[in-house]
């Protein structure tokens, strides 16, 4: 099942099924919102998903993603994890940190959730001289999930998959982490793709409780990386166990993976402009790559081997605010 939120004059939005190739949508009749979907999915996905599969054969409008809102523009929780060894190995090396221990386990921060971007709107920011960049993730949403849940029983709780464009401001980042109250103006409004999806719509590419695609990523035009979800160094199931672990989830907690990372960046590409830059202090002993100025547009988008489109593109322009 693929949907997707448009614009209807209220802050959550109308809920859509969208058609499997993107092209086509209609309104849900049996969710008025995606939030009121996920608190109480046991009932509404069955007659949600007839509406999917009668929509996949005929009927609906054309489908915009231009005039998509973020599936979820607002939630209850955001939670974003760092789930990709190879990206916080490299930003330890170069920047000589540490590293942390952990004790097993996974990373993961609370951020702001009021605000999910659109993904074709414009982004503003403050000023350039913070360090403007973006981080291509996966995501996902769950409905309500107890405390204490195993990673096993965490994955049934897995709803929705998503995509998302975890804006950071690289030059603030380390002032706020020296404090050790985490981070505030280094973290603003995420951006999410159009379109959400069931696990099942990536086939055998939901393998392990991660999503084994290549986030393929344009800057300005140019081809800037394509690393593969396969690597996460625990899956989502364990990022949600690890959530819960002394809190219950509320429905339409969104959860991401930390910036999508391979071992062999040097080859596919990145998923951030900082680890770029921490590639070229390896490799020339200086960065080299500026990080983002107004008019600068970004482009993420993940599709199945075959070309199926599966969460639409976000492609947005940095502006000043």
């Amino acid at each position: 099942m693929k949907l997707a939120t448009l614009p209807n004059g209220t802050p959550d939005g109308r809920l859509h099924v969208v058609s499997r190739d993107l092209t086509r949508c209609a309104p849900a009749m049996a969710a008025p919102t995606l939030q009121a979907l996920m608190e109480d999915w046991a009932t509404l996905a069955p007659a949600l998903t007839a509406e999917y599969e009668a929509l996949n054969e005929s009927g609906g409008v054309a489908f915009d993603p231009a005039q998509a809102l973020a599936p979820l523009p607002r939630a209850w929780q955001w939670l974003d994890g760092s789930a990709f060894d190879s990206h916080g190995e490299l930003m330890q090396r170069v920047f000589k940190i540490a590293p942390v221990d952990t004790e097993g386990r996974p990373l993961m921060y609370q951020g702001m959730s009021h605000q999910f971007l659109a993904p074709c709107a414009d982004v503003p920011l403050p000023s350039e001289s913070d360090g403007i960049d973006f981080e291509g993730e996966y995501g996902l949403i769950t409905d309500a999930v107890p405390m204490g849940v195993d990673a096993a029983t965490a994955r049934g709780h897995i709803r929705l998959l998503v995509q998302i464009n975890d804006w950071s401001l690289r030059r603030i980042a380390p002032l706020e982490m020296k404090t050790g109250f985490g981070w505030i103006h280094a973290k603003p409004a995420c951006s999410m793709a159009p379109v959400a999806v069931t696990p099942d719509e990536l086939g055998p590419h939901w393998s392990d409780a991660r999503i084994a695609l290549p986030l393929q990523i344009d800057w300005n035009e140019t081809r800037f990386g394509a690393a593969n979800g396969a690597a996460m160094s625990c899956g989502f199931d364990d990022l949600v166990a690890h959530a819960a672990y002394s809190r219950s989830l509320v429905a339409g907690t969104v959860i991401g993976s930390g910036t999508v990372s391979n071992e062999n960046y040097r080859e596919v590409g990145s998923s951030c402009i900082a680890e770029r830059r921490g590639i070229e202090m390896e490799d020339l002993g200086e960065p080299k790559t500026a990080f983002m100025a107004f008019g600068d547009r970004i482009r993420m988008e993940a599709r199945l081997p075959d070309g199926t489109p599966l969460f639409g593109p976000i492609d947005q322009k940095v502006v000043k605010a």
